[in-house]
């Protein structure tokens, strides 16, 4: 089953697979010359992608061979038109291009991997690299116990936020809500 384009830009894109969208800008039809492109950028990578005319709509296409060679992060990202020597900003957002699933890569937040070398250092689990370990700039095997309970605590509410939960014990932040008569 084939999916249907978006009339909007994606929100995320994952590594390998086909992205589709297409954009109507009455002010800047492709009858009228005017072509439209997209700009992705971060701190390490930046990704052009054009737009082809489809009608008076631009029509979107990143095929999965190019879309593979994405790295995963958060990107900004901008619109932009040019006709000639015109060119206009038309739209920006932000996308994540998410990790895919047959890439080997640690995915953990640094709040998690903080929380798990913590309890690894507490439970006397830790491995060699672990015990080196910084945490703003202290080494774990450095901080005395009670600093570590305290970090432990700390990367505990921060994971639990990251999760949608309210505390270190996972207690939901949902709030149910039943009405009867």
């Amino acid at each position: 089953m084939a999916i249907d384009a978006f009339n909007t830009e994606p929100i995320s894109i994952i590594p390998g697979d086909s992205v589709k969208w297409t954009r109507t800008l009455a002010d800047y039809p492709p009858s009228a010359g005017w072509a439209l492109s997209y700009e992705l950028l971060n701190a390490q990578h930046r990704y052009e992608i054009a737009a082809t005319a489809n009608g008076n709509a631009h029509r979107v296409v990143v095929s999965p061979q190019t879309t593979q060679t994405y790295a995963p992060g958060s990107y900004d990202w901008r619109a932009r038109v040019t006709n000639a020597d015109e060119v206009y900003t038309v739209a920006t957002g932000r996308l994540t291009v998410t990790p895919s699933f047959g890439a080997v890569a640690d995915i953990r937040s640094h709040a998690r991997r903080t929380l798990e070398a913590i309890e690894a250092v507490l439970e006397g689990r830790a491995t060699s690299a672990t015990a080196e370990y910084e945490i703003n700039g202290r080494r774990l095997k450095y901080i005395p116990l009670t600093e570590l309970h305290a970090l432990r605590t700390k990367y505990q509410r921060e994971v639990a936020a990251e999760e949608g939960k309210s505390g270190p014990r996972g207690v939901s932040g949902r709030i149910m809500v039943r009405f009867g008569q």
